[in-house]
């Protein structure tokens, strides 16, 4: 195991870290501008729940890559404030996770206990 930071480690795996940073994030058009921003999603995202689980579980439009993990941080407040559009991005994340095991091209969420890093 390398002592190097969790990208680095992840990197040397052929793996991709992406860090979602929900930190003050209240509703979810803030949400969908987060995620296009550290998903680097394309340009054609329409920022709803359907397109977010469109990009999410067809990646023809990421580099190829071994995985993805995307560790969410600052997400409590968000979740507080609007439990139904949370409970609506646990199911797209769950949906991407599950399209993704076993292939070749993992797909991975974890949501940090702290607040962002």
């Amino acid at each position: 195991m390398s002592d190097g930071t969790l990208a680095e480690v992840l990197g040397e795996g052929g793996w991709v870290h992406i860090e979602l940073d929900l930190s003050g994030v209240l509703a979810k058009p803030a949400f969908m501008d987060r995620c296009a921003r550290a998903l680097a999603l394309p340009d054609y995202f329409g920022r709803n729940w359907d397109a977010l689980a469109d990009c999410l579980t067809d990646l023809s439009w990421a580099p190829p890559v071994r995985g993805r993990l995307v560790v969410v941080t600052g997400w409590q407040e968000f979740a507080r404030q609007v439990p139904h559009d949370w409970g609506m991005a646990q199911d797209v994340f769950t949906e991407a996770v599950d399209r993704w095991r076993g292939t070749g091209t993992e797909f991975q969420v974890v949501l940090a206990l702290g607040g962002s890093s």
